[in-house]
């Protein structure tokens, strides 16, 4: 049991494994990088957006339901979310499937008219990918800022995060973990999580 992230052919290229391996350090659990086999769907010609729910149903419906695997699920695109009552998300989660997706498009320096730089695109994609799949196994948001579960509004918020668990989330991570081990299969709660 462990995480599988599919990377679209259009996100950011050459940054997949550090990714890979700090998700991996942060939530103590294999991660494995594949090419993404999604083909993005829900696009909003009016917000020139992609609806994340849209993305999150095909995944359910094209590959969830026929390969049945047990991993985790995060799909990591280039596009930018949105949801109908949000201007845009970073990433959305939806614990019944184990399956999140994380946009990069907000997560660069490039959108805000930053300088760019890799070390921080990696570390964002890090913190939400990780904050996602916390939410694939059950944690919700955190009120500790520093937490990766503290559910950030703005690049600034996620930047103050740091890449680890506060000991609760932590605590509830490693529960949740075991439980999913003895029990064999993935949650069954159908909940939705930015």
């Amino acid at each position: 049991m462990g995480v599988i992230i599919f990377w679209d052919h259009q996100a950011p290229d050459g940054i997949q494994l550090p990714v890979a391996r700090m998700i991996s350090q942060i939530l103590d659990m294999p991660v494995e990088v594949r090419e993404s086999p999604i083909l993005l769907r829900g696009f909003n010609r009016q917000r020139n957006q992609h609806n994340a729910r849209a993305i999150l149903d095909d995944i359910q419906d094209k590959y969830t339901r026929v390969n049945g695997t047990e991993e985790s699920l995060l799909l990591v695109v280039a596009a930018d979310l949105c949801i109908p009552e949000r201007d845009f998300l970073f990433g959305l989660a939806r614990e019944a499937i184990n399956t999140a997706i994380i946009s990069t498009a907000r997560l660069g320096n490039g959108y805000y008219g930053r300088l760019h730089h890799d070390d921080d695109i990696i570390d964002r994609v890090v913190k939400e990918g990780a904050h996602e799949i916390g939410h694939l196994f059950g944690l919700a948001h955190c009120d500790e800022p520093e937490c990766i579960m503290f559910l950030p509004e703005t690049l600034d918020d996620l930047d103050r995060k740091k890449k680890m668990l506060c000991p609760l989330c932590r605590e509830h991570l490693a529960d949740r973990r075991d439980r999913r081990k003895t029990a064999g299969t993935a949650p069954a709660a159908d909940r939705e999580y930015l």
